[in-house]
Order: C-alpha cells, then sequence, then structure tokens
C-alpha cells in the first residue's frame, strides 16, 4: 500500500535578500500550492528569526504539508512537500530559480508506505532513495 510522495527540495546560491524576505517565500509556497492544487487547512504558519536568520514556514494540507526552511547567510533554502494523493511534478528547478533567484536546486521524490510482501512488511523503495526492511 503505497500512502503518498515526498519531494525533498534543496535550492543553493539563492538572493539572501529574498530568503530573508517572508513575502518572497510565502510567493514561492503558494505557487506549488496553486499549480498542484493542494488545499490549505487553517492558516499557514510563519517564523521570521532575527537578521541574519531567515523564515521558516508551514502549511497544513488536507493532503499533508508543505515546509520550508531558510538561511540567507548560506544563500540556502529547504522545503519539503509530502501528499497522500497522487500529484503531477512540480516544477522546482524553474520555480525556485524564478522566485529565489537559485543557482542550483535538487529535487528528491520519495515514495513513502508500507508493501505487504509474504506476510511481512518491507519499505517501498525507489531508485535513488535507498531503503530497507522495517
Amino acid at each position: 500500500m503505497a500512502t503518498g510522495r515526498e519531494w525533498i527540495v534543496d535550492a543553493h546560491g539563492c538572493s539572501a535578500a529574498l530568503l530573508a524576505d517572508a513575502e518572497a517565500i510565502r510567493a514561492a509556497c503558494e505557487d506549488v500550492i496553486t499549480t498542484l492544487g493542494l488545499h490549505v487547512v487553517g492558516a499557514p504558519q510563519w517564523h521570521r528569526f532575527p537578521a541574519p536568520g531567515g523564515v521558516t514556514g508551514m502549511y497544513l494540507l488536507s493532503e499533508s504539508h508543505l515546509a520550508c526552511h531558510t538561511w540567507p547567510e548560506s544563500g540556502f533554502a529547504t522545503f519539503n512537500l509530502f501528499c497522500c494523493r497522487p500529484r503531477p511534478a512540480y516544477r522546482w528547478r524553474e520555480a525556485l530559480r524564478e522566485f529565489l533567484g537559485a543557482d542550483d536546486v535538487r529535487v528528491r521524490c520519495v515514495g513513502r508506505g508500507i508493501e505487504v510482501v509474504d506476510a511481512g512488511e518491507r519499505w517501498l523503495e525507489e531508485a535513488g532513495t535507498g531503503g530497507g526492511h522495517a
């Protein structure tokens, strides 16, 4: 039984000014939500750290969650999206170049869930994600 997909995204070489700007980060997150047709439950939560710190944001979704963290002092941002319903791939590389000025965006997509095999359980494995037995 597959329970969903998780996108783990690292964006390097981003604009420090944009990574410190909560509205810029919010715009990037809302593009993900709108493009994929996700449904926000309640108000997103945001925290702005004192300079030179960045921004942390979290959206609770009916499909699961979207979280982001930024480090302006390092030009680095992370995004984590988990969806328990099928969704098309999002244009992470292009969007984070557009919204944050990212030079390098690395995206990993991991299948999540448990599959019953011979009355035992094993973690679903996807090329390049590793895996192991429960």
